[in-house]
């Protein structure tokens, strides 16, 4: 495991928060609180990462609207991104990394609409290093508090590191199933909304 993790632990952060990352950002964070990683390089990686990712689904969402309004499965998260963006447009760029369920629509709503490019890269730069930096620096803490009440964490190192894959799996898979039910229910009651 150590060895995987500094040959290939700044690179898993950077791909895994292009797509999501919390999980793999807590990780991360883990990771350089028992001395496998820097915590400055987890903060950097992440950042990249987040920064790229959210980048390309805005142009993405300016460059191509009609495929995306397309999808069936979008219409809702994009119904509801939009009503944030048209209320709250600042904090809403600064801080939809932290908005569970709309991480990654966001940025495409954002790019469908007529908030400009130059604004979207100056927040979003902002909100990438505040983001990068509180879950890396949250996963580091949680390894501090758990070496204050386990003692020497060595014997528990990889039991950890599952338990905590274990729990965001659990949590991405919960997102995924009640999607999932939601649009099996919007396809069998045409008047019935997604729910949040």
């Amino acid at each position: 495991m150590e060895t995987f993790l500094q040959s290939y632990g700044y690179l898993a952060i950077m791909l895994g928060t292009f797509l999501e990352g919390e999980t793999v950002l807590i990780l991360g964070g883990l990771a350089a609180q028992r001395g496998y990683l820097d915590l400055t390089g987890v903060i950097l990686a992440a950042f990249v990462g987040s920064l790229c990712g959210d980048q390309l689904f805005f142009y993405l969402g300016r460059r191509h609207s009609d495929f995306l309004m397309r999808r069936p499965s979008w219409q809702a998260n994009l119904a509801r991104a939009n009503r944030r963006i048209d209320r709250f447009q600042t904090p809403l760029i600064l801080g939809f990394r932290f908005l569970y369920g709309l991480r990654t629509v966001t940025p495409f709503a954002l790019g469908i609409s007529r908030v400009p490019a130059w604004r979207f890269v100056l927040l979003n730069v902002l909100g990438a290093g505040i983001w990068a930096a509180a879950i890396s620096t949250g996963g580091f803490l949680f390894g501090n508090f758990l070496e204050k009440i386990l003692g020497n964490l060595r014997h528990y190192e990889r039991m950890l590191f599952a338990l905590v894959a274990v729990v965001g799996g659990m949590v991405w898979a919960h997102f995924l199933y009640r999607r999932h039910r939601n649009r099996a229910t919007a396809h069998s009651n045409p008047g019935h909304k997604e729910k949040p």
